[in-house]
């Protein structure tokens, strides 16, 4: 009988044991799937603050680039300007030397050419005829097209005035235009006024 209770106690001993193990085993398993959540969690969220830091950066970029935009666009229409004054200029060098290779070949020592007066008189002709179809016409490109036909004839008549650069910039604005303002017709007459009483000072 003796014998049957020691052995029972240290079955119940054994097994006390035994699940003693298991739940310290267990308890070790848990233990060790909590820290790898929590490493987890912690490298989650270290990528997301990652991500948030990229994603405030391309949003900063994003708007210093819509900001050089406005600038980008000024840069462009000052070349388009740059562009067409250096048409003007090689223009005015291609005039010059062939005025002067057709001195030279004439002689070196020309005189002024008697018909320049009436030259003068026929450019005030056409800005007069000019400033009637201003008043009369909203089309911007017969004005235009006038305008350019007068730079010209003002470049043979003076060999390069200073109005010549303000004549082709005006050309210019109005060649993209479809119809012509009034605030612009009233400009343009009140420069073809100037334009005229110019024409007296070369240079």
């Amino acid at each position: 009988m003796g014998e049957n209770n020691n052995s029972d106690n240290e079955n119940v001993m054994k097994s006390i044991k035994e699940n003693d193990d298991r739940i310290e085993k267990f308890s070790t398993v848990l233990e060790k799937f909590g820290f790898d959540i929590i490493t987890k969690m912690g490298q989650t969220n270290l990528q997301v603050n990652v991500l948030i830091n990229k994603i405030d950066e391309l949003s900063k970029a994003t708007i210093d680039i819509k900001a050089l935009i406005p600038k980008l666009n000024n840069v462009i229409e000052n070349q388009k300007i740059l562009e067409e004054e250096l048409d003007l200029i090689r223009s005015l060098i291609q005039r010059s030397d062939i005025s002067l290779q057709s001195r030279e070949a004439n002689n070196e020592n020309v005189d002024r050419d008697t018909s320049a007066t009436d030259r003068k008189q026929e450019i005030v002709d056409q800005f007069n005829i000019l400033e009637e179809l201003i008043i009369k016409n909203d089309n911007p490109q017969p004005i235009m097209k006038g305008l350019e036909k007068i730079k010209d004839d003002i470049f043979i008549y003076t060999g390069g005035h200073r109005i010549l650069y303000e004549i082709g910039q005006f050309a210019s604005k109005l060649n993209g235009l479809e119809t012509l303002p009034d605030d612009m017709k009233n400009t343009l007459k009140e420069k073809i006024t100037f334009w005229i009483n110019k024409l007296s000072v070369k240079g």
